[in-house]
């Protein structure tokens, strides 16, 4: 699936990174505003590095860039490449609900074949019995 012109490994690097709830959380902090690699990692129980290998897996995904500011390096939060994951995301459901519509077309085609002709309903003046 090409979305935006991102080739499938892109795609697949993009929704790796979305993959693990500290990452998006990343994300969210740094969409408030560019924090340091050491601030995120205050903020969770883990090692600066392992925050450091999220943040690197969130940049090689374009989710975030990096930038060196003296001895800190802040991270921010790429809008854009957000916007893009949305629409990935759109395309993936269009082209499934598209799928799940030709599949209940075809079963209903397939329920009206099995049902044949529908049996003739009574006709009062044929009835025969104790009424009549």
């Amino acid at each position: 699936m090409v979305v935006d012109g991102l080739t499938d490994d892109t795609v697949d690097r993009l929704f790796h990174a979305l993959a693990d709830a500290t990452r998006r959380d990343i994300l969210r902090r740094c969409v408030r505003g560019e924090l340091s690699v050491s601030r995120l990692a205050a903020a969770y129980p883990m090692t600066f590095a392992a925050v450091q290998k999220h943040v690197t897996v969130l940049e090689r995904a374009g989710l975030v860039t990096k930038e060196r500011r003296g001895r800190e390096q802040l991270v921010r939060t790429d809008p854009d490449a957000v916007g893009r994951a949305r629409r990935a995301l759109d395309e993936l459901e269009s082209a499934w609900r598209a799928r799940v519509d030709r599949m209940s077309g075809l079963l209903a085609d397939d329920a009206g074949r099995d049902a044949g002709p529908a049996a003739p309903a009574p006709d009062d003046r044929t009835r025969k019995g104790p009424d009549r």
